[in-house]
């Protein structure tokens, strides 16, 4: 059977600053008619299993352990005794929404998921949250970049960006190392490619994501977090 991705889209309510938002996310499906991995599940199981159908699930992988990530988790991996994996830095946020169980693995960078004869490659993208992960799939030609990046930029957490300087080394230095025609299928939102965002980066390290302009002159606008950041590094030799 051919691997092949499949999107479910749920909606939930947060509240942000005492207002309640709607929020879609993505939930992601990887795999053939045989078995599956779900990427993700947010809110609703039953719309999630009913999207995999008799499909095994073999695992279901948290790009971070924010509620709209895992609040479905252990429901959809219930039902065939599947594994539940997150990064160990996220366990924290995990334990806001599951106060009784833990995740069965703990992911690190480099690790592998199998599916359907294609491989899930672990990438560690931290900034919206410490245990942030991004999931490549080079034989689909895709990565699965949770919050980390999305079609219209770096993903926010309540609008505001956590740990900018690190995202932002996670884009430069891991994410837009990838083919250009590989596409970021985000936790929110449409998909795109790497090569539609790339271009937009030299002006994210600018300070064009946290520039706020106050006289209709946004190019002389001083930055809110100071992000004409030093300390950005796109990759392990940059000083």
């Amino acid at each position: 059977m051919t691997a092949r991705i499949e999107r479910v889209v749920t909606e939930g309510v947060v509240t942000i600053d005492g207002t309640e938002q709607k929020v879609e996310n993505n939930t992601w499906i990887v795999g053939d008619d045989e078995e599956v991995i779900v990427v993700d599940p947010a809110r609703d199981a039953e719309k999630i299993l009913e999207q995999v159908g008799e499909r095994e699930v073999l695992a279901v992988i948290c790009t971070a352990g924010l509620p709209d990530h895992v609040a479905a988790a252990i429901e959809v991996a219930s039902r065939d005794e599947a594994v539940v994996a997150l990064h160990p830095k996220d366990k924290p946020l995990w334990r806001e929404t599951w106060r009784e169980t833990w995740p069965d693995i703990d992911m690190e960078d480099d690790g592998i998921f199998e599916v359907a004869e294609v491989q899930l490659d672990v990438m560690e993208t931290p900034g919206v949250t410490p245990g942030g992960v991004s999931l490549y799939c080079e034989a689909l030609s895709a990565v699965f970049t949770g919050k980390a990046l999305q079609a219209d930029g770096p993903g926010k957490l309540a609008g505001e960006y956590p740990a900018l300087a690190d995202q932002l080394t996670s884009i430069g230095g891991r994410l837009f190392t990838l083919p250009g025609d590989t596409r970021v299928l985000a936790a929110h939102g449409d998909e795109v490619t790497v090569g539609d965002l790339e271009p937009h980066f030299d002006a994210w390290v600018s300070g064009s994501l946290t520039r706020v302009d106050t006289d209709g002159d946004d190019d002389n606008t001083p930055l809110t977090d100071g992000t004409r950041i030093s300390g950005i590094k796109l990759g392990p030799d940059d000083e």
